[in-house]
Order: C-alpha cells, then sequence, then structure tokens
C-alpha cells in the first residue's frame, strides 16, 4: 500500500512517512510551505514558530556576559540581566520588553540569527517562555483529574492526591516544556531575514522594541 499522502494540486506526493520533523534543515519549512500551500495560515505558523526561536536566542545573547579587549583598553563587561527582558511573538516579528540600547539589540539579532543557524539550535529553548507555564498548567490540570477519578471520593485521599499531581508536574513540566518549544512552538529560522528594529507598541499599548522580520523565498 502506498504510504504516501498526495494532495490536489501538487506535482508530486507528500511522503510524509519519509520527512524528517525533527532535525533542523535549511530547506524543512520551505518544502513543508511549498508542498502543503493549500492550507491556510501554514506560513504564518512556520513564521512564527522561527520567530519565536529568534527572539529566545535575542534574549540569551543579550544576557551572556561579553569581553572586549583591545590594546589600549581595559578589558570591559556588559551584562545584561535577562530576568527584565520579555518578549512577544508574532508572524511579522517580536517585540521585546526591557531597558535595552537599540544599537545593542541590533548585534544581538544579527548574532543570534547566525548562532542559530549554524548549529547552536539550543539557543532556540528558553526556560521562562511561557510555553513551560502553558505545558505546567496542562499538566497538573491532567494529573489532578487522574488522581479525582483514581482515588477514593474522600478528602483526606483526595487533597493528598492532588498534592501529589502538583508536586509531579512541577517536576516534569520543565522538561515537557522544553520539548514542546524544540519540537513545537520553534523552529530554526532558516528563512528569515531582519527588516529593520523600532521603538513601537504592541495591541496592549506596552511600548518595546519591535524586529521586524521578513520570509526568504531562497536559500542558499
Amino acid at each position: 500500500m502506498n504510504t504516501s499522502a498526495a494532495f490536489i494540486g501538487n506535482s508530486s506526493p507528500f511522503d510524509f512517512l519519509s520527512f524528517d520533523f525533527t532535525t533542523p534543515q535549511a530547506t524543512q519549512d520551505a518544502d513543508l510551505l511549498k508542498q502543503l500551500s493549500f492550507i491556510p495560515g501554514l506560513k504564518e505558523i512556520l513564521m512564527l514558530r522561527q520567530v519565536h526561536a529568534l527572539e529566545h536566542a535575542t534574549v540569551w545573547v543579550l544576557s551572556e556576559v561579553k569581553n572586549a579587549q583591545s590594546p589600549t583598553a581595559r578589558p570591559s563587561k556588559i551584562q545584561i540581566d535577562d530576568e527584565l527582558l520579555g518578549g512577544l511573538s508574532t508572524d511579522q516579528g517580536f517585540y521585546l520588553y526591557g531597558e535595552v540600547n537599540i544599537s545593542d539589540l541590533r548585534r544581538a539579532v544579527t548574532l543570534a540569527l547566525h548562532r542559530l543557524t549554524h548549529g547552536e539550535w539550543d539557543l532556540a529553548v528558553h526556560p521562562r517562555c511561557g510555553t513551560n507555564l502553558s505545558v505546567a498548567m496542562l499538566l497538573t490540570a491532567s494529573l489532578s483529574i487522574g488522581v479525582t477519578l483514581m482515588l477514593p471520593f474522600r478528602p483526606v485521599e483526595q487533597l493528598i492526591g492532588l498534592g501529589l499531581a502538583a508536586t509531579t508536574a512541577s517536576e516534569l513540566a520543565p522538561d515537557v516544556g522544553s520539548i514542546a518549544q524544540r519540537y513545537l512552538t520553534t523552529a530554526i529560522p532558516f528563512n528569515l531575514t531582519v527588516e529593520h528594529i523600532t521603538i513601537s507598541r504592541d495591541v496592549w499599548g506596552r511600548q518595546g522594541h519591535f524586529v521586524k522580520v521578513n520570509w526568504q523565498e531562497n536559500n542558499s
């Protein structure tokens, strides 16, 4: 039996079973968009995942301690606490909130994009991402429901069970959240180019820097 899924309007079938969704590849999202272009909103979803990864990598780069050495100057140290930084990704780019100089941000975005697309894929995952909170809430709710159904419906057993469910969820959430980020909510931005960075406001009126990106149709 043919395991390939053929779609109307495509010149060739798209083989889901042979397509590697877990290993970042420069043409992966471009191929998906080409083969599945009939799906509404697919390009926006693919862009959002890539922008999300670039947002995380930019925060990582900004939070690193950098030493600048020169023959005539003493080493200087620049550090930005990423606890003071926040981000919001869209399919057009991302907002970054916090005290950041726009020149430093411009350099950080450029470096983050380069490092992500040249093998430093771990920069796409950040421990303070909202994905982790969503995963923690989902795990807590699921385990709590499971415990409620499995244990006798008596106050002591239910309270103990809910406590165990919450503890288990908090232990699992960081690892499960990282997996969700790596394979679901982010993607290596092979198809993105940075257009410009401006001071802007999001839909809630919060001021921040907006990093505008474009989809790059062709990859070298």
